[in-house]
């Protein structure tokens, strides 16, 4: 590794790792996939899901939250550095209690942050509007116990609801402490600081200004429907 390679490497940084164009791709087709079933065309739908599950939006996910051996580059990513002043592990009754955030508290986050990832910037779905899409389309849209049996754009775009500073290391949850992320940027952080991985502080960064709407318009169709 040259000197310069070097200072990049510890560099500060907005995220893990970027995204790759196929996650967007990937995006792309789900919407036209939601598109198409609010048209009535729901054998299109299907086959967009389908082709949305793509093997380069896995290894990307993977990459980030995969176990090592199976992701070699995966230091590459995550970047881990000691940091002298870094927030200690609390013992488990130091530590505030865990819980989401109430459905007011979500929409409040979401209307700060907006539906892409605070850190990577890719485009999110809620568990509620994948669970929406699986059971119209179980065919198309996989979500087995194993990672490797879960659809990959869904899994990857995963909207997570994440502690800027982790509950084992003293992080409350105040709206105030709680970002939107994608699952691999939550899961790939983990119990780390965001100094322990060189990462910005993404409460001071822009968000991420897209007409990307989470296919909530999915689950608005079929709440009509259902009515």
């Amino acid at each position: 590794m040259t000197t310069v390679e070097g200072e990049e490497f510890w560099k500060p940084r907005r995220c893990l790792r970027e995204p790759i164009p196929d996650i967007f791709h990937a995006a792309f087709l789900l919407d036209r996939a939601v598109g198409a079933h609010l048209a009535g065309d729901r054998p299109s739908a299907e086959a967009l899901i389908q082709e949305a599950n793509m093997p380069s939006v896995r290894a990307w996910t993977e990459s980030l939250w995969g176990g090592s051996a199976a992701n070699p580059d995966q230091r590459r990513y995550l970047r881990l550095r000691t940091v002298l002043d870094a927030p200690p592990y609390l013992p488990k009754e130091s530590r505030t209690i865990a819980r989401m955030p109430t459905t007011e508290e979500r929409r409040s986050i979401i209307s700060r942050c907006g539906r892409n990832c605070v850190f990577c910037g890719i485009p999110l779905i809620s568990k509620e509007i994948q669970t929406a899409v699986r059971l119209a389309y179980p065919t198309a849209l996989p979500w087995g116990n194993r990672n490797p049996d879960q659809h990959a754009a869904f899994q990857c775009m995963w909207m997570q609801f994440d502690h800027v500073l982790p509950h084992s290391r003293g992080g409350d949850n105040s709206i105030e402490n709680v970002v939107v992320t994608c699952a691999p940027c939550n899961y790939g952080r983990g119990d780390r600081t965001l100094a322990e991985l060189g990462l910005m502080d993404p409460r001071t960064a822009p968000i991420y200004k897209t007409s990307w709407d989470g296919l909530e318009r999915f689950s608005s169709v079929q709440a009509a429907g259902a009515e």
